[in-house]
């Protein structure tokens, strides 16, 4: 009896810590649909995508601000607006952000495309499109637990005079690199396009829209679904791609018979004996996920169909899974489609490079490795622009690399760090001998005011030049270094051992 009446105590104490946690978190969410466009040709899909996913995010527990066919300053009044409210949630806020509609990139730049843009040139976009950036930014800077950003935007460029410079699709954008707890999906792979359909949602959506619906599905494990779906779908032609630097788990839906259990963790265990008091563990973090190497790839495709294979590195999508198929299934009818996969991801990671780096190097680089794709106008272009301009990564790099070469030592503002001495371990005596004194020095001037270290940069000054009375008709102006010309002469103003400037150029100083 006692025994019974402790495990409904417990039960009960595990779904109050169960049920608080849930409340603790928040789920927010914003869905742009954007098909109206005035100046191009209008996409039927997106507005009915963003419906779609607004009515599963709602399922999901989230409070969703839905918005269709915004104009520039619409969609960024959305995005502010929608930090505002992920702010006043708090801390333990999920904040998603899904975009249906155009989206491309410019000089290796990510935009989105509101309905109300009309450009006549490729330097137009930025001024009138919206920031992939400006929006990450906007999500970053106020708390949250985690941000998850879904972009059904790679579809074509709709500006056919824009997208002879342009690059295909967009670039790549990697989250590791940014604030930590952030998600984002592209519905393909940088530098492609994306299909609208012929359904009532894009590929993308439809499936994500069934991934998202299994009960206790990691949102890792449903985006590698949504990968291997689309494309089957698409034949090859379109396969999504994320970057990750969550921290914790998320699942859109709990697991069956969990409904009070915290979405993005796992249940919270509950252990008791009749004399052990009742503890909650908390939730654990993410493991770090293992890489593979291409080596290590090979043996766990080995054996395996080329299809079963290949549905393997579909939901993975990594480079070096996709090298070990292309290796090991050399005749299989899948090896086409990885290779124009590979080849284009590794051309957009040089890409991606080059845009980091942005210098003239960098970019000619790039066009070494590849002298003829989408991307080969845009790198010439910005190699030109950044032609004369001082390039200090390489001394920047060299620095760093000789800085790691020395030995780790203690060091302040004031002094520079001694290396360690045996000697230095007890005071030494002072010495009974007096320094030499220093030679005579020829010059009156007083001595500098702090003796110059080695590496310090030593400015020599000279006594001014004796004062003549010029002569009528003689004008004094001539330099050193040659320049010299006409114009009289200044008598200096500086206090003496300062440098003296002359009355034309090319003097001594």
């Amino acid at each position: 009896m006692f025994r019974r009446t402790l495990l409904s105590v417990v039960a009960t104490a595990g779904l109050f810590w169960s049920t608080a946690a849930a409340m603790a978190e928040s789920r927010m969410a914003l869905v742009i649909g954007q098909s109206a466009y005035r100046a191009v040709a209008p996409l039927p899909n997106p507005t009915n995508d963003a419906k779609a996913m607004a009515q599963l995010l709602g399922e999901a527990g989230f409070e969703v601000t839905s918005a269709s066919d915004l104009s520039q300053n619409a969609m960024r009044q959305a995005v502010s607006d929608f930090a505002a409210q992920v702010a006043t949630k708090g801390k333990d806020t999920v904040a998603l952000v899904f975009y249906a509609g155009h989206g491309i990139q410019i000089d290796g730049e990510n935009f989105l495309i509101p309905t109300d843009i009309d450009p006549k040139r490729e330097a137009d976009i930025p001024l009138q499109a919206v920031r992939l950036n400006d929006i990450l930014n906007t999500l970053t800077s106020v708390p949250s637990r985690m941000r998850l950003v879904l972009l059904d935007a790679c579809r074509n460029n709709p500006f056919p005079d824009i997208g002879k410079t342009a690059g295909r699709g967009l670039a790549i954008v990697d989250a590791k690199f940014g604030a930590p707890g952030t998600f984002l999906s592209f519905s393909t792979s940088p530098g492609a396009e994306a299909e609208d359909g012929s359904g009532a949602n894009s590929p993308y959506t439809t499936a994500l829209l069934i991934a998202a619906k299994e009960p206790g599905l990691s949102i890792e494990d449903a985006f590698k679904r949504v990968r291997v779906s689309v494309n089957k779908a698409t034949e090859g032609r379109q396969t999504p791609w994320e970057s990750s630097s969550l921290t914790d788990d998320f699942r859109f839906f709990s697991a069956a018979g969990d409904a009070s259990a915290k979405p993005t963790d796992k249940p919270i265990e509950v252990k008791a004996t009749e004399t052990t008091p009742v503890e909650a563990k908390p939730a654990e973090t993410k493991p770090a996920e293992l890489k593979r190497s291409p080596e290590q790839w090979k043996t766990a495709l080995k054996g395996k169909s080329a299809e079963a294979a290949h549905e393997i590195i579909v939901a993975d999508g990594s480079v070096d899974a996709y090298e070990a198929f292309v290796s090991l299934y050399s005749d299989a009818i899948f090896v086409p489609r990885a290779r124009t996969w590979l080849e284009r991801q590794l051309r957009m990671i040089a890409w991606n490079k080059a845009v980091l780096e942005n210098t003239a190097a960098g970019y000619r680089a790039f066009l070494l490795a590849y002298p003829d794709s989408d991307l080969t106008l845009t790198a010439r272009k910005l190699e030109e622009r950044l032609r004369n301009r001082p390039e200090f990564a390489p001394v920047a790099a060299a620095n760093a690399t000789m800085a790691s070469l020395q030995p780790a030592a203690p060091s302040c503002s004031c002094s520079k760090p001694v290396a360690p001495s045996k000697k230095a371990e007890k005071p030494e005596k002072p010495s009974k001998k007096r320094a030499s004194a220093p030679p005579p020095r020829r010059s009156s001037l007083p001595p500098p005011r702090y003796a110059p270290e080695a590496d310090d940069d030593v400015v020599v000054y000279r006594r001014p030049p004796p004062v003549y009375a010029p002569m009528p008709g003689i004008s004094i102006g001539g330099g050193i270094m040659g320049g010299g010309g006409r114009g009289g002469y200044s008598p200096p103003s500086r206090s003496p051992g300062m440098p003296t400037t002359g009355g034309s150029r090319g003097g001594l100083y």
